[in-house]
């Protein structure tokens, strides 16, 4: 019998139940291949798959089926320009929080050397693509999780970023920064969904401690934006994403902080995304 060709397997992924966006995908990290090769598939859509892979596709693709996001079944993901090595002890980057990124490099643009933080960094995304692009800027990056740093290391050192990692605290978000440490930015993408949230179950694969923040998805973020102003130097700013209904919430926590220009950006499907706001110009003695 002839070996089933790369059509072939792929249609046969597809009628378990995945997306043949999907099935392109696994096939093409199981190929050695680029993800970005779907040309190559196209073009050899008649060639006999290579022994093992159409039974080894469709093991991945029950993995899908069963939740498991793609960026762990193929152990990386792509944010802003950088292929990211990801595992079950990072969150899977989301493409909404590019839109963080472009806001802190809107800011940081003007800057010279800059001090920046990022709180939870998980896989490295945010401090990583804010070094490629802002070279200038000392980047520090956070992380309760020892296994989630050593991922974010493990990037770090691949892509050639300078970055300065430190082990953080589950209890105390600022507690790796030093006495009098001073940010010009500080960024986040923090737990924010709400412990009894429908939703949390579809998401079982990824770290619960980096999904769920207490009864309204607000605790996290009530404990960063009430310990930053200490952590900010002059002017500085916080960003911080958080959930699609929670933009009124947040915002007026920053200004019960005591920061300024308060405002908020959506995501690429017009959610309010990421709220930020300034620390004044001037800090209270």
């Amino acid at each position: 019998m002839p070996a089933p060709s790369i059509d072939e397997a792929l249609h046969t992924a597809c009628a378990a139940g995945i997306t043949l966006h999907e099935a392109r995908m696994l096939l093409l990290h199981l190929l050695g291949r680029a993800a970005h090769e779907r040309a190559w598939l196209l073009a050899h859509g008649s060639d006999a798959a290579p022994a093992g892979v159409p039974e080894a596709l469709q093991q991945l693709a029950a993995r899908r089926l069963a939740s498991e996001p793609i960026a762990y079944i193929t152990g990386k993901k792509a944010f802003y320009g950088l292929e990211l090595q990801v595992n079950e002890h990072t969150l899977d980057p989301r493409p909404d929080t590019e839109t963080l990124v472009d806001w802190a490099l809107d800011l940081l643009r003007e800057a010279d050397a800059p001090a920046v933080l990022d709180l939870g960094c998980g896989s490295g995304a945010i401090a990583l693509a804010i070094a490629a692009h802002c070279p200038a800027a000392r980047v520090v990056a956070t992380d309760a999780s020892a296994e989630a740093l050593a991922v974010a290391r493990g990037n770090a050192e691949r892509l050639r970023l300078a970055v300065e990692f430190r082990q953080g605290a589950w209890d105390d978000w600022f507690a790796p920064a030093a006495a009098g440490e001073r940010f010009d930015l500080i960024a986040s993408n923090p737990p924010y969904i709400a412990e009894g949230d429908e939703h949390l179950p579809a998401l079982h694969c990824e770290p619960r401690s980096a999904l769920a923040s207490g009864e309204d998805g607000l605790h996290d973020l009530r404990r960063i934006i009430a310990s930053a102003p200490a952590h900010l130097a002059p002017g500085g700013w916080l960003l911080l994403e958080h959930g699609w209904q929670q933009g009124e919430a947040v915002r007026a926590l920053l200004r019960e902080a005591g920061f300024a220009c308060v405002s908020t950006r959506r995501d690429l499907g017009g959610n309010e995304r990421i709220s930020g706001a300034k620390m004044p110009d001037t800090l209270k003695k």
